[in-house]
């Protein structure tokens, strides 16, 4: 369920605040661009074990984390295959809406989650208004598209062991926040796996 919020009560930031934040390591916002974000009602909370998008679905919504954890799956063969978690300060264009084709995996919440939600038709408005930012939301895409190249070669390249531990180094919270079968997933091995590495590595610094 999406329930718009507008402040993050934990330490009286508003949602716009950290949002601009954010952009502004790509541009510097004017008033009125500020302006123009701010009326676009795009902050929803979203609660745990949420399916923001399903496989079969068309949707037209682009996710940016402001607070929490969703992750992307495919289900094959009645099995859950995980493939990318995003969490604070990162955005999902699921393929679908770049493609406008049915969703081939679904986009779920694995935490309570804050999430700027902006559509196709949202941002064709604003772009029309403030041209700038077209040239922001290519920017953001090319770098995701870059991160998302980079993390798929070193996956395609490595061990089951390197991958747990590029995540230990690049993304450690994720493994407290992550369940183990999903994360396990993840790294493309199973559960029971995933145990004996861990316990491998712990005997080896032992």
């Amino acid at each position: 369920m999406l329930v718009a919020i507008a402040t993050d009560y934990s330490n009286n930031k508003t949602m716009n605040d950290i949002l601009f934040d954010f952009l502004s390591k790509y541009i510097s916002l004017t008033d009125d661009e500020k302006n123009a974000l701010a009326s676009l009602d795009l902050f929803r909370s979203v609660k745990k074990g949420t399916t923001l998008l399903k496989e079969g679905q068309q949707t037209k919504d682009s996710y940016f984390v402001l607070k929490g954890c969703i992750r992307t799956y495919y289900i094959v063969d009645s099995e859950e295959k995980t493939t990318a978690f995003y969490t604070e300060m990162e955005a999902l264009t699921p393929n679908c809406v770049i493609s406008k084709t049915p969703s081939e995996y679904y986009v779920s919440c694995i935490e309570d989650s804050i999430l700027a939600v902006s559509n196709t038709d949202m941002e064709v408005e604003v772009n029309s208004k403030f041209p700038r930012f077209e040239i922001l939301c290519r920017k953001l895409s090319e770098e995701l598209l870059a991160k998302k190249q980079i993390d798929f070669d070193k996956f395609k390249t490595s061990s089951p062991e390197q991958r747990y531990l590029n995540l230990l180094e690049s993304r450690p919270d994720l493994i407290q926040r992550v369940p183990q079968h999903q994360l396990a997933s993840y790294l493309g091995i199973k559960p029971q796996s995933l145990s004996r590495l861990r316990a491998r590595l712990v005997e080896k610094k032992s």
